[in-house]
């Protein structure tokens, strides 16, 4: 299909399917699947909704098909017949999109993505409030519960493990199909996904968690990256960090979620409320355009022109193109080039801290919590997120106006204290509730902060062609620090205690903080373009 011939796929506004009636008979058939899962559910009502030990009924096998069926039908209707054509980068002038004001495009881009953010970041921090009730429910081996045979820590192993996997798949899908289309199939994923809600075995729920993981692990780095491409340079950063808030505010969410409907409709229902919120979130598919960007840099200037218009850019034709494209190769490998070898370390050492607190501190807290007697786990969790909530409106005017290196040193050396604070206070945190907040807000607040302004960096640093790559990359790397966390717990290495999972994530942030203090650069409000020539010119330079 030529490109003019794709226009005729495209919403006025730069909206594109490929096949539209596709994309929808997919949607509908996954929604349709997951919904046949339900009877399994409320079959439970009456047993608190225990389903350990019942079987699946041809209802649940009939929808998994569905499922099946509409993940390759929507897919269908996604992936563009226009290719990238890499030899082909265009001449439009990239910097009329920096120069154009925020328009009422944006502020839809924002809300879409925002929450995107919060759905897909529900998603894995729901797992510290589901441990309890699922270690119950299938005798798992826990803190409270020693005489299990399986470790509870298998099915956030199993989850994390398919975040790790999801983050490379979707990076490279974002850099090859582009942000739009694979943001969406995502989002189908976080609809399908939702039956791990309704799953009566523990090896379902195993084999679910993992492709849930799959599903949310590219989320959060294809929003960046969308946003980073999209939205002017003197906004960019402080905008992009006030939609990683929502990281945080997706714990407050699901805490009050845990507190307000877990005691009734059990854990379950944490993992089923991905049904709603996915069908919201592709509802909204109508303010996701394609990043110009990625257009530009693919060759596709028609697509482009529209996506253009919409966010009010005059649209200049340059001698030649901006986006310094020619000397980055569109692969995996680029991440390691001299160009962004250095920025690729700090990345990963970052990601892989605030992932060990992340999924070391934070998923263990509440039942580390009850082990210490604190029987409202979840409610102190809720109010130490809510507590810690509006700081990060302080962190996204420092971001974008103060410096963005300095506040991730600053933001990363906080955390790492507080984490230490813990270690220092042992078994005085458990008669001074006081001691506890205090320490508390920063890590569950602070961690979220510090995994916004990483996944909002890496989205700056890295050029258009890899930077769906490299966000995915920082993604991925943090959640192999939950892996590893994880894995040591499910071995018998690691005591998950709160003074010892402190302790594993405060020393590599401790790292980082050096680390980014040698290797780091600014990106505050600059152009995207003139952060990748910088690069170029300094590896340049170094070889020379």
């Amino acid at each position: 299909m030529s490109e003019r011939q794709h226009e005729h796929n495209m919403i006025p506004g730069g909206v594109t399917f490929h096949h539209a009636g596709a994309f929808w008979f997919g949607v509908i058939a996954v929604t349709a699947g997951t919904l046949l899962h339900l009877p399994m559910y409320l079959m439970g009502g009456a047993t608190g909704y225990r389903l350990a030990g019942m079987p699946m009924g041809v209802g649940m096998q009939m929808g998994m098909l569905a499922i099946i069926v509409g993940l390759g039908a929507s897919l269908y209707g996604l992936y563009p017949t226009v290719g990238p054509n890499t030899a082909a980068v265009s001449r439009l002038h990239v910097k009329a999109l920096d120069d154009a004001p925020i328009s009422w495009a944006h502020i839809g881009l924002l809300v879409a993505m925002a929450i995107a953010v919060t759905i897909d970041i529900m998603k894995p921090t729901a797992l510290a409030f589901v441990m309890p009730g699922i270690t119950k429910e299938y005798g798992l081996k826990s803190p409270l519960n020693p005489t299990g045979h399986i470790p509870a820590a298998t099915l956030a192993l199993s989850g994390i493990t398919g975040t790790v996997l999801g983050s490379i798949m979707w990076g490279w899908l974002g850099d090859r199909i582009g942000r739009r289309a694979s943001i969406l199939y995502a989002g189908i994923g976080f609809i399908g996904t939702s039956i791990c809600g309704a799953m009566p075995s523990y090896s379902w729920n195993l084999v679910m968690c993992f492709l849930m993981g799959v599903t949310v692990g590219g989320m959060l780095p294809l929003c960046y990256a969308l946003l980073a491409e999209t939205i002017p340079a003197r906004h960019r950063s402080w905008l992009m960090i006030l939609v990683g808030a929502d990281i945080a505010g997706a714990y407050v969410l699901t805490s009050w979620l845990a507190s307000a409907l877990v005691p009734t409709y059990s854990w379950r229902i944490l993992w089923l409320v991905g049904l709603p919120t996915g069908v919201l979130f592709i509802l909204l598919n109508r303010w996701i355009p394609e990043s110009p960007r990625f257009l530009l840099a693919n060759g596709r200037d028609e697509e482009a022109r529209a996506v253009m218009r919409r966010y009010g850019a005059t649209i200049v034709e340059a001698p030649e193109s901006e986006l310094v494209e020619a000397q980055v190769a569109s692969r995996w490998s680029q991440l390691a080039s001299r160009e962004f070898l250095g920025l690729t370390l700090v990345i990963g050492l970052l990601a892989l801290g605030s992932g060990l607190v992340l999924f070391g501190f934070n998923l263990w807290i509440p039942t580390n919590l009850r082990k210490l007697g604190y029987t409202e786990a979840d409610a102190i969790l809720r109010n130490s997120s809510m507590i810690g909530f509006p700081l990060s409106f302080v962190v996204a005017w420092l971001y974008g106006f103060w410096s963005s290196k300095k506040t991730i040193i600053g933001l990363t050396a906080l955390t790492a204290a507080a984490l230490f604070g813990f270690v220092a206070a042992g078994d005085a945190i458990v008669q001074n509730r006081t001691l506890l907040y205090v320490l508390l807000i920063i890590p569950v607040w602070g961690i979220s902060a510090v995994v916004a302004v990483l996944s909002v960096y890496s989205a700056e640093i890295y050029p258009t062609r890899i930077r769906s790559r490299g966000t995915g990359f920082a993604a991925g790397a943090s959640k192999f620090g939950g892996v590893a966390i994880i894995a040591f717990v499910v071995l018998g290495i690691a005591n998950p205690s709160i003074a010892t999972v402190a302790l594993i994530g405060a020393i590599p942030m401790t790292a980082a903080v050096i680390l980014l203090a040698v290797f780091g650069v600014e990106t505050r409000q600059r152009r995207l373009e003139d952060i990748t020539a910088e690069e170029l010119h300094a590896a340049g330079s170094a070889l020379g």
